[in-house]
């Protein structure tokens, strides 16, 4: 067995021992029979309260992603929509990135914009948007020196993928056409 693990390329075993730590870390004890009945829960998302808007108000989301997003039940809505589409990572990218701009202490943005490099940006990142090499290499060079505009090219090239892909899907989804009626 040996000799076929030395015979991997150094990326599966790095990949293998990866996958051996977090099953190790999975599979361990809780140290106490409690920590075992009773689960501690993640912090749950405050529910946005939001109002459904008027089918007129929700015809304006067909033209526009920018009025969708700006909408508190449309942005929700259309979360919902790319989450049952495995594609969530797309707007909550768009989302990290505009918390991001509203950011004014430098050592707080310079956290942030790790957290957003490595959470979406980086290859391999848990959940990687798809942008093009160039894309990622102007942010890269962005990040040296965070500034509010850091993020903004890959941003708009996230915000043009869900415009031209998602949002037409969104719009002939059943969800969308009973908001409409």
């Amino acid at each position: 067995m040996c000799k076929g693990l030395a015979a991997l390329p150094h990326s599966c075993l790095e990949r293998a021992k990866e996958i051996k730590t977090k099953l190790g870390t999975l599979l361990q004890k809780p140290d106490t029979t409690i920590d075992f009945i009773i689960p501690y829960p993640d912090k749950p998302e405050k529910p946005v309260k939001t109002q459904k808007p008027s089918p007129e108000e929700a015809l304006q989301w067909r033209d526009s992603l920018e009025k969708l997003l700006q909408n508190n039940y449309g942005l929700a809505s259309f979360k919902s929509f790319l989450k049952s589409e495995f594609s969530e990572e797309n707007i909550e990218f768009w989302i990290a990135c505009e918390d991001y701009k509203k950011i004014k202490s430098p050592i707080k943005m310079v956290e942030k914009a790790k957290k957003i490099y490595e959470e979406f940006i980086q290859t391999e990142a848990p959940k990687e948007v798809n942008i093009d090499h160039f894309t990622k290499a102007v942010t890269m060079k962005n990040l040296v020196e965070p500034s509010p505009s850091s993020f903004d090219m890959a941003q708009k090239r996230i915000h043009a993928l869900m415009e031209k892909d998602s949002l037409p899907r969104f719009i002939r989804s059943e969800f969308y056409q009973e908001l409409i009626k």
